[in-house]
């Protein structure tokens, strides 16, 4: 496994690259967001990890033209920007992921072992259409489209698009969400799927009269037609 790192704490740059390397991940690592955009086009990497305040443009700039090159490869934030209004754009450009500094270096590689899981499982799926009204579904493509028009979303939003849909109108519960999304064991605050859900019905919803994404106060989110 390849991760293209972006930090320009050196110091710590070497803790994580010496970290993953003993746990058999190769990383390297750049300190500046241009340079990191050539070095990704010039390799393959199964993962980025971007942190937001560096020389050059920035860690959301990044992850936004990360997303132009690739729409498939998790991208997980590692900053000490813990602002919400961060996290928002992070996801809105394509995040996967965001752990916020000071962070546990253990934790730091559960989750790139989730996002990694999730990517490879998503290459072996076999092709499926999912329909809601006029919201289609291309499991096998990541093609989503609300009346016949594409809805750019980003890999996280396109796995939880997918799992209110196949709840069939049921009510998903926020913990219950974090665990399909998220692996076991892996923290994520309410804050976090809210952030996902709010996005995802600006997505989906917000030019359309017949609302799909609902909210059950108390309880959690479901989709279901109003038709």
């Amino acid at each position: 496994m390849n991760i293209l790192l972006l930090e320009d704490d050196i110091e710590l740059s070497s803790e994580i690259v010496s970290f993953l390397k003993n746990r058999e991940i190769q990383c390297d690592f750049i300190f500046e967001g241009n340079s990191f955009i050539e070095a990704f086009k010039k390799k393959t990497y199964q993962m980025a990890i971007l942190d937001i305040n560096v020389p050059g443009i920035n860690g959301l700039e990044v992850c936004k033209q990360i997303r132009e090159i690739d729409k498939k490869v998790p991208v997980l934030f590692l900053t000490a920007m813990d602002d919400i209004s961060e996290k928002v754009t992070a996801f809105n450009f394509g995040a996967d992921d965001y752990i916020t500094k000071p962070f546990n270096f253990e934790e730091l590689f559960i989750r790139i072992n989730a996002l990694i899981r999730r990517s490879k499982s998503h290459d072996h799926k076999s092709n499926e259409l999912l329909i809601v009204d006029d919201l289609t579904i291309d499991k096998d493509n990541f093609i989503v489209k609300r009346n016949g028009q594409v809805v750019e979303i980003t890999p996280k939003e396109f796995q939880l698009l997918v799992l209110l849909v196949e709840a069939n109108g049921r009510v998903l519960p926020k913990p219950y969400i974090a665990s399909k999304l998220w692996e076991e064991h892996v923290h994520t605050n309410q804050n976090t799927i809210e952030v996902y859900v709010n996005l995802l019905r600006n997505k989906i919803d917000k030019e359309h009269e017949n609302k799909l994404i609902h909210t059950k106060i108390g309880f959690g989110y479901f989709l279901k037609s109003n038709k």
